[in-house]
């Protein structure tokens, strides 16, 4: 362990990143959860949380995991209302011509991937299923939380030389 009047230099390269480390059970329940997180962050939010209930078997542990992904999907609603910032815009642009190929999986919009995902965890909160069926709601949310992530993920415009072009598989009412 290196002390603080030493000359070694960490190695960047090497130290996690805190968002991409995995969050403490404690840090999950104390991240501050706002509209003024833009919609990638809501949905790592939410990735990270379904991520510890999938790996949690402490009953007080799971509502307290449940109670927080229900208020993260309650914020994500209304962040997916709001529109895009430059940012997040730049993030989901493609280069090129060419589209992506992801096409998602489900039929639904996010907006009903979210509710979904909402009475799936207002399931799990009632705490009425067996430890079986509970075990197979945690894990279709798991799932359709990542399809949800991706799905969101996924490029939606496409830099041409005209400007920016939305792909052919979203709508423009649709632009979340």
């Amino acid at each position: 362990m290196a002390v603080s009047d030493s000359t070694t230099t960490p190695c960047h390269e090497i130290i996690c990143p805190v968002p991409e480390c995995e969050p403490s059970f404690d840090t999950l329940l104390k991240i501050p959860l706002g509209t003024t997180m833009d919609l990638f962050q809501m949905l790592d939010c939410c990735q990270n949380l379904v991520d510890a209930l999938i790996d949690t078997s402490d009953n007080h542990s799971r509502m307290a995991l449940c109670g927080r992904l229900y208020a993260a999907l309650e914020v994500l609603e209304v962040v997916l209302k709001a529109p895009l910032p430059a940012g997040l815009i730049e993030r989901l642009t493609a280069e090129g011509t060419k589209e992506e190929g992801y096409h998602c999986p489900l039929l639904a919009d996010s907006e009903t991937l979210r509710e979904y995902c909402a009475a799936l965890t207002l399931l799990l909160l009632q705490r009425q299923r067996s430890p079986e069926q509970e075990e197979q709601i945690t894990g279709l949310l798991y799932e359709l939380i990542g399809v949800l992530a991706e799905d969101l993920k996924a490029p939606r415009f496409v830099r041409t030389a005209d400007g920016l072009v939305m792909t052919g598989a979203v709508r423009p009412s649709e632009m979340h």
